[in-house]
């Protein structure tokens, strides 16, 4: 009988030749275990996931009943399903007023590529601005206003009518003129290596979108719910988008994203044509109701506050010599190594070590660290001495 890791790489379409191939047999909380009992604390939580856990009791429950009622009965946006009512609803509470109408899709990339026709639809206009090193997904539209010519050049031709800017560059913030549709942020880059706006940089571009009426899109895919110490990163920076973007978190660990914005701009998908953007599966009920549940978790224990807090823990505890720095906010971290041909080695043998980590698109010296905001100090603790335990191994193999 062959072994699933067999079975995997003969049956399971492969995303890198190196492929980590450790097997989970279950999650819960911060770790991961494996079939013969190992435990790995989770550092990356599905890449900004599982906010609040894995096997979170709340979102089981919700999943439960969910399922118990049932499951996909129409297309998207036909018929009234009370999940998708409910999590708009509460959203729709959450955020400021010009950002409360949902549509609810099945991914990142989903909502990007949703995103990218409405601005187009409702301004008329075909240009998008995006910026370098920028990460928004891997469907056609959304490698076309990613920022790295890495993964862009083998699918050419992409998209058309797409400009790269520079993040926190104010002099390419001139690149919005009267032909942008749009422009497409990360608050935070993320596949970057965890860079910051700096010097008031997001609030110029909010100034020069509205300026030139150009629709301002925040993609807060990663750095939404509780991420970065806020619920959404652009409150931290007080600078509102027209459009904003969300997905991994927004599920609670079920598939599910969304483009949010406000009712008069989101009514143009909805004319000339009709169905101007449809979705089989976005805003399934399952994953609405697990979406719900994940979100009242994290907003009733003050997850994102205490992302915070649990950030500079690990800033306090991971001392050794060869970290040359730890960029970030809250629970989104980048841990630059000294010897960056120690990285990949590192994220390859974190298993060994008790750990799941990983690296960055477009940031080679330095590994992520993204746990669940359910993670308890002790974990960080125990989480740092693992840490410290990988960097001493490899740096004597290497």
């Amino acid at each position: 009988m062959p072994s699933y890791r067999q079975l995997f790489l003969q049956h399971i379409g492969q995303t890198s030749p190196s492929p980590l191939l450790f097997e989970v047999v279950k999650a819960e909380g911060s770790f991961l275990f494996g079939p013969e009992g190992q435990n790995y604390l989770d550092l990356i939580s599905g890449v900004c996931v599982s906010n609040t856990g894995h096997a979170n009791p709340s979102v089981i429950q919700a999943i439960r009943e969910q399922s118990e009622a049932y499951l996909h009965l129409m297309v998207y946006g036909e018929i009234i399903q009370s999940p998708q009512v409910k999590y708009a609803s509460l959203l729709a509470s959450l955020l400021p007023p010009q950002l409360s109408s949902v549509f609810f899709v099945n991914s990142g990339s989903e909502a990007v590529e949703g995103a990218l026709k409405l601005a187009r639809k409702y301004t008329g206009r075909s240009e998008i601005i995006y910026f370098r090193n920028a990460y928004h997904g891997s469907t056609m539209g959304a490698l076309s206003v990613q920022g790295a010519d890495t993964y862009r050049d083998p699918f050419r031709p992409l998209m058309p009518g797409t400009v790269m800017a520079g993040f926190n560059d104010l002099q390419s913030l001139e690149l919005i003129n009267d032909n942008t549709a749009a422009v497409i942020v990360e608050p935070v880059q993320a596949e970057a290596g965890i860079i910051s706006p700096v010097n008031g940089f997001l609030r110029s571009l909010r100034e020069r979108c509205t300026q030139k009426n150009s629709l301002l899109i925040f993609d807060e895919i990663q750095t939404g719910f509780g991420r970065t110490g806020s619920l959404f990163a652009f409150q931290k920076y007080e600078v509102i988008p027209d459009i904003l973007l969300l997905a991994k978190a927004l599920g609670g660990g079920m598939p599910l994203g969304a483009f949010i914005s406000s009712s008069d701009i989101m009514s143009s998908l909805s004319f000339n044509p009709i169905l101007g953007h449809i979705t089989t599966f976005g805003g399934h009920p399952v994953c609405c109701a697990a979406g719900m549940a994940s979100l009242k978790v994290l907003t009733e224990n003050n997850l994102a506050d205490e992302a915070e807090r649990k950030g500079e823990l690990f800033k306090k505890y991971l001392t050794n010599d060869l970290i040359q720095e730890i960029r970030g906010e809250g629970l989104l971290l980048a841990v630059k190594i000294k010897r960056k041909d120690m990285v990949l080695p590192l994220v390859f043998k974190a298993p060994d070590h008790g750990l799941l980590l990983d690296s960055f698109l477009f940031c080679d010296d330095s590994f992520r660290i993204s746990p669940p905001l359910t993670i308890s100090d002790d974990e960080i603790i125990l989480a740092c001495q693992r840490i410290d335990s990988l960097i001493e191994s490899v740096s004597r193999e290497n």
